[in-house]
């Protein structure tokens, strides 16, 4: 029996990396699959990049944003504009390796019909024999941290049995429409970091399941160094972490984080950034930490939701 051939909805976002969204585009070349529409939200670059995107891709439907909306808005802007079946949200700084990536990504959802996400295999593109993401470890219910399976093995296809996952992963994921309808969007308040663990946390908690498809993978750009921690992404990172807890896990598992983190992130974090004279890191931990005690109570009785509904185009520029 032929595969069916679905609609897909390609969404990626620029911001400030023409360069590198340009290979992406070019690379899209290799796929053999043709039933698909490319979006791309440029989120308010410094440079505008309309001109050369359009002039190379003019059949790319592309959107340039009055404001910096960060992973969460573009990415939700894009999926109100999508027109196909499913989703494919993808970043930018990756690549296409396997031709038959699409044809892959969408199976599972119809041998499973209660997949609601699937990802791929994600490789180093400098280290292209080494594994980033084989699937997600559950998040640490005392830690509020996580890992992605495989993270720096190198690929002996100790991973090439694909299967259940605890999350999708945002560099890669392919979504069903009736995730949107039944469960919403990325939840806008978080701008990026932990937005698609809240994501896929939120999906499966609607009944879904998230899979990881280990026959094909995706290359992407982003360095196997840690290196700096920038003070956008400690506070992101730290106000993220603490509103994912809230989120997504129960009182007892929420009592317990909290106590760790009173007792033993808070301390270690701020000493370090005092002993290594990070002034502008332990500013933005602490603002993490105001953020989330601010809106305590919102946040936590009142499970919020962003929907199709309540994303604006009146954001995008004219």
């Amino acid at each position: 029996m032929p595969q069916p051939t679905p609609f897909v909805s390609f969404i990626t976002i620029n911001y400030n990396q023409l360069t590198i969204t340009l290979e992406f585009l070019r690379s899209l070349k290799k796929l053999s699959y043709t039933n698909y529409e490319v979006i791309v939200i440029d989120n308010d670059s410094f440079e505008n990049p309309t001109e050369a995107i359009t002039k190379e891709f003019p059949s790319v439907r592309f959107y340039r944003t009055k404001i910096n909306l960060g992973f969460t808005g573009g990415n939700n802007l894009g999926l109100k504009l999508a027109k196909g079946d499913f989703y494919f949200i993808v970043n930018n700084d990756t690549e296409i390796a396997d031709t038959n990536l699409i044809e892959k990504l969408i199976e599972p959802f119809y041998q499973f019909p209660s997949i609601g996400m699937v990802s791929p295999k994600i490789r180093y593109f400098y280290h292209s024999n080494i594994i980033q993401f084989a699937g997600y470890n559950k998040i640490n219910s005392l830690t509020g941290r996580n890992s992605q399976v495989g993270d720096r093995e190198e690929d002996l296809g100790q991973y090439d049995t694909s299967g259940y996952t605890h999350y999708a992963n945002g560099a890669a994921m392919m979504v069903k429409k009736e995730v949107l309808e039944k469960v919403g969007v990325f939840t806008d308040h978080f701008f990026l970091c932990y937005e698609e663990l809240d994501w896929s946390a939120q999906t499966i908690k609607h009944g879904f399941n998230i899979y990881y498809q280990s026959e094909v993978y995706l290359l992407h750009k982003e360095s196997m160094s840690i290196g700096k921690t920038s003070p956008l992404k400690v506070y992101y990172n730290n106000r993220n972490r603490i509103m994912f807890m809230r989120r997504n896990t129960n009182g007892f598992e929420l009592t317990c984080f909290l106590v760790y983190l009173t007792l033993l992130t808070i301390p270690k974090n701020i000493f370090t950034f005092l002993v290594t004279r990070q002034f502008d890191h332990l500013r933005a931990f602490i603002s993490a930490l105001i953020w989330n005690i601010k809106n305590i109570f919102i946040y936590r009785r009142v499970p919020f939701y962003t929907t199709l509904d309540q994303v604006s185009l009146d954001l995008i520029q004219k």
